[in-house]
C-alpha cells in the first residue's frame, strides 16, 4: 500500500510544480518549520517566515534552511542534514512530514503551504507502522488552520460523565481562537469535520475510528492500546511492543483518522481523574514535537516510549 502510495505521489510530483500565487506574488502571513527525528525526540532544527514567497512548497520551504538530498525525481526527500532514510539498525527510517498535525502523502515539492502552516518533518522507524495519519505535536492545530488553506468546523464529542472535561477542552480551544459545538458521543464524523472524542475510554470506544486504538499501530498510527474493558492502557514503544501500562488515573491525548475522514481527536482515560488530567494537558507547550501524549501522576509522557536520547 506505502509504495502504490508513494508511486502516485512520485508522478503527481513529475507532472507539475506548485499550485496557488504566482512567484511574483506574496502572501502576508508566514509559515513555520520544525525538523526533528525519533518521534520528536531530537529537534535538528526550526524556524518561521513571515510572508510566503509565491508558489511556495513544502520542498522549498525546506531547502531553505536545510541541506537536502532528494529522489524520484526530486520530489521527495532522502536526507536532511545528512540524516537520510533506508535502515538503522536493521529497522526501516524514513522521512515523513506533516502539516498541521495531518500526515502529508504527497511529494514535498508538489505540496503547496499555506498562510499559517505547521510543517514538521520527523525521521524514524516505521516498522510498527507507516500509517501514522494524524499526530497531536501541532497543537492548536489543524483546528486553527485546517488543511489546505482550508478551516474546518470542529466538534466535541462528550460523554455524559466529562462535562467538566469538555468544558475544559472547549476553553483551551478558545484561547487559541477556535470555536468548538458539541454533540453526543455517539455522534460520528465525516470528511470536512474535525472532532475531539472526550471521556472515559469504555464510552468513546464505541466509535470506529477511536476504536482502533486498540488494534496496536497498524490500525491506528497511535503508540498506545487501551483495552476493552478501559481500565488500562498500554504504553509502546517504536516497535509497538508494550513497555508499561497506565491504570487508575491515566490519561491518553492522541489524534488518528478513519481514511477519507478528517483527524479525530482523543482526550481520554481509565476514569474520570484520568479524561481530567488528559483535558489539562491539552496545550501547545505539553503537546509540541509529540505524536501522541500519555498522562501518568499528573505528567505528560511523550508516545511512544523510546529509551533516553544518549543511548539511542
Amino acid at each position: 500500500m506505502r509504495r502504490a502510495v508513494l508511486l502516485l505521489a512520485v508522478l503527481a510530483a513529475l507532472a507539475g510544480g506548485g499550485c496557488g500565487l504566482g512567484a511574483g506574488e506574496s502572501q502576508e502571513a508566514g509559515a513555520s518549520l520544525l525538523v526533528t527525528r525519533d518521534f520528536g525526540t531530537r529537534e535538528l532544527g526550526a524556524g518561521t517566515t513571515d510572508a510566503l514567497p509565491g508558489g511556495e512548497t513544502v520542498m522549498r520551504l525546506l531547502q531553505r534552511d536545510f541541506e537536502v538530498e532528494t529522489r524520484y525525481g526530486g520530489g521527495f526527500v532522502q536526507k536532511i542534514n545528512g540524516v537520510a532514510g533506508g535502515r538503522q539498525d536493521g529497522r526501516p527510517v524514513d522521512w515523513f512530514y506533516y502539516v498541521n498535525g495531518i500526515l502529508a502523502e504527497d511529494g514535498a515539492a508538489a505540496h503547496p503551504v499555506a498562510p499559517g502552516d505547521r510543517v514538521w518533518w520527523d525521521h524514524h522507524e516505521w516498522s510498527a507502522t507507516a500509517d501514522i495519519h494524524a499526530v497531536v505535536g501541532a497543537f492548536p492545530e489543524p483546528f486553527l488552520s485546517g488543511t489546505a488553506g482550508k478551516r474546518l468546523p470542529v466538534r466535541l464529542d462528550c460523554a455524559e460523565d466529562a462535562e467538566d472535561a469538555c468544558d475544559e477542552v472547549s476553553a483551551r480551544l478558545s484561547t487559541s481562537d477556535v470555536k468548538a459545538g458539541r454533540s453526543a458521543v455517539g455522534s460520528f464524523g465525516g470528511v470536512g469535520v474535525l472532532r475531539i472524542k472526550v471521556g472515559r475510554w469504555a464510552e468513546i470506544r464505541k466509535d470506529p475510528a477511536v476504536r482502533r486504538l486498540e488494534q496496536g499501530p497498524k490500525a491506528s498510527g497511535v503508540f498506545a492500546r487501551p483495552n476493552p474493558a478501559g481500565d488500562a492502557i498500554a504504553l509502546l514503544d517504536g516497535e509497538g511492543k508494550t513497555q508499561r501500562t497506565l491504570g487508575p488515573g491515566g490519561g491518553l491525548v492522541a489524534a488518528t483518522a478513519l481514511g477519507g475522514e478528517a483527524p479525530t481527536w482523543i482526550v481520554s482515560g481509565t476514569d474520570e481523574v484520568g479524561v481530567a488530567a488528559a483535558a489539562a494537558a491539552l496545550e501547545e507547550s505539553a503537546l509540541r514535537k509529540r505524536f501522541a501524549v500519555a498522562v501518568e501522576d499528573g505528567r505528560p509522557t511523550a508516545l511512544p516510549i523510546l529509551p533516553p536520547p544518549e543511548t539511542l
